[in-house]
């Protein structure tokens, strides 16, 4: 059956950072879903659940993606931390406000795991962790889990500098 509905996607953007979270696709939907990253720029996708649909249509689109899972629930290992503040610094390295790109990002129902790490990025741009945290769930109710919020609260900055415009 195919499906003709996909869960709308939440954008977080901040001076020259845009991230599109969003939940998992499947076979049936990724269609729906490259139309709607193709229009908001996204150059990546991150996936950081199990794998829920081929890559193939997202990479002759020109959308790079990254597997990088991690256990549903738990703030993000160091290891993947590093692969994505690296990926957004390369991504936002032009500091147009508003960004040419963006970062598209998801885990399964897009609550935990991928705005964790929006999140980080944004505490590394400078915000105070609850406003990033109050940001991320303005735009995606119910996002960031009480564990996660905690990893959150106590997360310390990886650079001295903006992430994106390092």
């Amino acid at each position: 059956m195919h499906q003709s509905v996909i869960t709308p996607v939440s954008i977080v953007e901040t001076r020259g950072c845009k991230f599109v979270i969003f939940d998992a696709p499947n076979d049936a939907n990724l269609p729906m879903y490259l139309q709607e990253l193709t229009k908001l720029s996204v150059a990546h996708v991150v996936r950081v659940c199990d794998p829920t649909y081929g890559t193939r249509p997202l990479e002759e689109a020109g959308i790079e993606v990254h597997d990088w899972p991690f256990p549903d629930g738990d703030p993000p290992p160091d290891n993947i931390i590093s692969k994505w503040l690296g990926l957004v610094k390369s991504t936002f390295v032009d500091k147009a406000d508003p960004p040419k790109k963006s970062i598209g990002i998801h885990c399964v129902a897009g609550l935990g795991r991928a705005p964790v790490l929006v999140a980080i990025a944004l505490i590394e741009k400078g915000m105070d962790p609850l406003d990033a945290v109050q940001t991320i769930r303005g735009r995606r109710r119910g996002a960031i889990n009480a564990k996660q919020l905690s990893f959150l609260e106590s997360y310390k900055r990886k650079s001295k500098k903006d992430c994106c415009v390092m």
